[in-house]
């Protein structure tokens, strides 16, 4: 098979329209740009999302989405979860072990009454609790 000779299908491609080269090519004068106005003018640029002075389709919607970057903890309130309470130690893998959290969970807020009896047990720095400074 060879693979020299190879053009576009016939009727596939356009010849460029060469436009404002005289009015035998039936596009001279006015350079296909209609009569007068501010589209005809050189250096006509319309702006981006402009709609002729109606109010543009991105100021129609509301705003939406934001993604914060800061990293919120999940908020495990110890006087409801007792599990949490009776651990030895408290560390992030220990907590996952006796109550039902994501995965990708890295810190944890205590909260609670109980919060100030089981302070000494939290043995992670990635655990912090209600009243601490």
């Amino acid at each position: 098979m060879a693979l020299h000779n190879l053009q576009p299908a016939i009727g596939s491609t356009h010849k460029s329209k060469r436009v404002g080269r005289g009015q035998g090519s039936g596009m001279g004068k006015t350079a296909t740009r209609g009569q007068k106005g501010q589209k005809s003018r050189t250096g006509y640029k319309q702006k981006r999302g402009f709609e002729g002075g109606q109010q543009p389709l991105q100021r129609r919607l509301p705003k939406i989405g934001f993604r914060t970057k800061i990293e919120k903890p999940y908020v495990i309130n110890v006087d409801r979860v007792k599990q949490v309470a009776n651990l030895q130690e408290i560390t992030v893998e220990n907590i996952k072990k006796v109550h039902k959290i994501a995965k990708n969970i890295e810190k944890i807020k205590l909260i609670g009454c109980g919060v100030k009896e089981i302070v000494d047990k939290i043995k992670d720095e990635n655990i912090s609790y209600s009243g601490q400074k």
